[in-house]
């Protein structure tokens, strides 16, 4: 039995409608943003719901292709490719029932991207979607840099994804239908509590297929979250749902606020969304050598490399802390909570 508590918080809808000439405004909005609940929605973006809907059928047809096919381009230590049921969150324990595919810019994705005889056009449509989701970034980092007091391009700058050492990356999800004539696994999760490590994550929802859920509270980027209270965000069509992750957390001296989320697994047929879930979430990850220190100096200066290192190992010891409380208590109800600490492995 689920035993979810739910309430509704008002996520702020933000426009970026005539954008040089409202950028005070918007400034103000997605401040006023980040420090509460550290997600919000983008509208008049610049993006259509045309060519999103054309990125959605692109990643189908990635995921309709046989996993033999799509293991040529396995998932790698240079952040990108190819895997199914692999990540496994803290929060849980257990993969997430979902695969995905990941691309960056430049040399990484050398030898990651299928021929063209297998997948024509696909390779120049997502770099071309890539791009463009790029750019509605960098007018947000220009937002947050006049936030924090930093000059206008401070974080654009740092997230040049022509530069060679860049780490940003679009992943494209596809979490596995479910039939709901039949009882959900308990230890079956289509993507367990976890907080986004990178900078800023951009999602793309396809419309109809909900899941996603957020629960705020976490004060300070190392700390766990509190409380286990969610909110359902049901996906619209050219949306763009946006969350802060932990590095502009931490690069804002805990001012902006990096929320735990899920894709929670369906469990009643009469509200949740049992079929294939599609999404696209774009990952703002910085340079490896950008220098990462708020304006009041709250934690040391670090480079993004160890940053990133940082995460890998609270991740990694939240993980095995994970899996020895399941080896001495063996699956307990409960998991998902936002209390239980998520920095991802992967971005």
């Amino acid at each position: 039995m689920d035993t979810t508590k739910y309430t509704h918080r008002s996520i702020p809808k933000i426009s970026l409608k005539n954008f040089d000439s409202s950028i005070d405004k918007i400034t103000e909005e997605l401040v006023a943003a980040a420090e509460t609940d550290g997600f919000f929605v983008l509208v008049d973006h610049g993006i259509s719901s045309a060519e999103i809907e054309a990125q959605f059928e692109n990643a189908a047809r990635f995921f309709a292709l046989p996993d033999e096919v799509k293991s040529t381009v396995p998932f790698s230590r240079r952040n990108v490719g190819w895997e199914k049921a692999a990540q496994i969150r803290p929060s849980t324990g257990v993969p997430d029932q979902k695969e995905s595919y990941q691309m960056q810019y430049g040399a990484a994705m050398d030898g990651m991207w299928l021929p063209e005889t297998t997948l024509a056009g696909f390779r120049e449509q997502s770099l071309e979607f890539m791009q463009k989701v790029q750019a509605v970034s960098e007018r947000l980092m220009v937002c947050f840099a006049r936030g924090l007091g930093f000059p206008d391009r401070y974080f654009a700058d740092y997230h040049d994804i022509t530069k060679p050492n860049i780490q940003t990356v679009l992943r494209l999800l596809h979490y596995f239908a479910l039939d709901p004539a039949q009882p959900v696994p308990r230890d079956y999760f289509r993507a367990g509590a976890h907080a986004d490590w990178d900078f800023l994550t951009l999602l793309f929802q396809r419309p109809g297929q909900s899941g996603l859920e957020i629960c705020p509270g976490r004060e300070a980027f190392t700390a766990f979250g509190l409380g286990d209270v969610w909110t359902k965000v049901e996906p619209a069509a050219g949306e763009i749902v946006c969350n802060i992750g932990d590095l502009l957390m931490s690069w804002s001296d805990d001012r902006f606020k990096s929320t735990f989320h899920r894709v929670k697994t369906p469990s009643d047929p009469s509200v949740d969304y049992f079929g294939p879930r599609y999404s696209m979430a774009y990952f703002n990850q910085p340079n490896t050598d950008c220098q990462i220190q708020g304006p009041l100096k709250k934690y040391p200066l670090v480079t993004g490399s160890q940053f990133t290192e940082a995460a890998m190992k609270r991740n990694y010891s939240a993980l095995e802390a994970k899996k020895a409380e399941v080896r001495l208590e063996g699956v307990r109800g409960g998991y998902g909570r936002c209390n239980d600490l998520e920095l991802r492995g992967r971005w």
